[in-house]
């Protein structure tokens, strides 16, 4: 580069640092790469550049090397533009090397006078060929590295796609599974009751002449058989091959439920304040199981004659629940059944679960003499599950999910805002 400070008085500079810049940008900007190259020939041709000399006229070869990264990382139809444009960068390379008026042959052979015509004759074919030929490698090593990545992103799909069939596979089996164990069970369950059922209406009918209070609960057996039989039909098939979902318990269905809670011997006082208000399907079906998870605990852990008052308040911004049982009956057992300590039953957290999915929230727990349950649902909100589904379309999902929420063994606990 000669004395110093060389750098700024060398002829190559310029060359350098644009070739430099060719091939930093050919990555990010393949266009302005080729942009860089060309401004770089036209600046020679226009005399603006110094032309190439014998010590630095390899600097030409950035515009391959960032022909090789463009060759790699860009699209088709940028890598034909590439190619379509060095192979005229070539052309004009060979010129700009031979031509007298510019680099007059780069020291590589003696001066010609007969002009360009004669020096391109004799020359202009074998520097054209170690151009190309440099070119042609550069390429080769753009392209093998391009094939390289997308052979491995092929072995990347293709084991993310393995790994995708292996895992339907195994839903596949386990909702096979599922699918024959819920078929199993409903059998089960279906001879069972519908056996227990057709037992307790056999013997009443035969044994019409014992006590009244007899014949009432075989009578309550027996309907309690058939309705939990058809619940249990809802639980285990839910949605049903033709994808109409089971109708589900609605909140008309609470009278007909405390009148056989009473056959039951539950001495059940109903009442009801304010006007009542239309809910969605989903949070009339968790009012209902609610309902039907405290009376059916109030008569498990309390017995016959227990009492029970089922309070319905419309004045407030949402329907409130009040359900309230003496603390004896509501708690008896538990302290018997573990041993004096208190064991907590999945009815409780179930009937929180059910009123979350429907916007709002239930505390359980002792109350003086009482074991009291209040639900509070807010008038108009869709149930969780529902996914903001319009009302007429909550007999869907929100009511699928909150038919699934776990209800089941209510025992007291803490009182706690669900």
């Amino acid at each position: 580069m000669g004395p110093w400070p060389g750098l700024n008085v060398w002829p190559g500079t310029v060359p350098l640092a644009l070739m430099t810049l060719a091939i930093a940008v050919s990555v990010w900007q393949p266009l302005a790469s080729l942009a860089l190259t060309a401004l770089l020939l036209t600046g020679q041709f226009l005399y603006v550049i110094p032309a190439m000399y014998p010590n630095h006229w390899a600097i030409y070869i950035g515009s391959f090397i960032a022909l090789a990264f463009i060759l790699w990382t860009a699209g088709k139809r940028t890598v034909i533009i590439a190619v379509s444009a060095n192979a005229v960068f070539i052309v004009a390379m060979t010129f700009l090397m031979i031509s007298w008026r510019y680099s007059y042959g780069v020291g590589w052979f003696y001066p010609l006078y007969g002009g360009d015509r004669v020096a391109l004759q004799v020359h202009g074919w074998q520097l054209f060929s170690v151009l190309t030929l440099i070119a042609a490698g550069c390429s080769a090593v753009g392209l093998a590295l391009a094939l390289y990545q997308e052979r491995g992103s092929l072995f990347h799909a293709r084991n993310i796609a393995q790994a995708g069939l292996k895992e339907a596979e195994i839903d596949l089996i386990v909702e096979q599974e599922r699918t024959r164990i819920g078929r199993d069970l409903h059998d089960v369950l279906a001879h069972s009751l519908a056996v227990i059922a057709a037992q307790a209406d056999g013997t009443r009918y035969l044994s019409s002449d014992q006590p009244r209070a007899v014949l009432s609960a075989l009578e309550n057996i027996a309907s309690s058989a058939r309705g939990a039989l058809v619940d249990a039909q809802r639980v285990i098939e839910g949605v049903r091959d033709d994808g109409m979902v089971t109708p589900q318990p609605r909140l008309s269905d609470v009278a007909p439920l405390v009148d056989r809670m009473r056959q039951g011997s539950l001495a059940i006082h109903r009442s009801e304040s304010g006007t009542p208000v239309e809910l969605t399907a989903g949070q009339e079906l968790a009012v209902f199981r609610i309902v039907q998870e405290c009376l059916t605990n109030a008569l498990k852990h309390g017995g016959r004659g227990t009492a029970v008052r089922l309070h319905f308040d419309w004045t407030g911004p949402g329907l409130a629940l009040h359900v309230a049982s003496a603390l004896a009956a509501a708690g008896s057992g538990d302290a018997g059944e573990t041993g004096g300590t208190e064991r907590v039953g999945r009815g409780i957290p179930g009937m929180r679960e059910r009123a979350h999915l429907a916007g709002g929230w239930v505390t359980a727990g002792p109350d003086g003499e009482q074991f009291r349950v209040t639900a509070f649902v807010p008038y108009g909100l869709h149930a969780a599950g529902a996914g903001g589904a319009d009302d007429r379309e909550a007999t869907g999902p929100e009511a699928a999910e909150l038919e699934a929420a776990p209800l089941g063994d209510a025992r007291p606990e803490v009182a706690v805002r669900g």
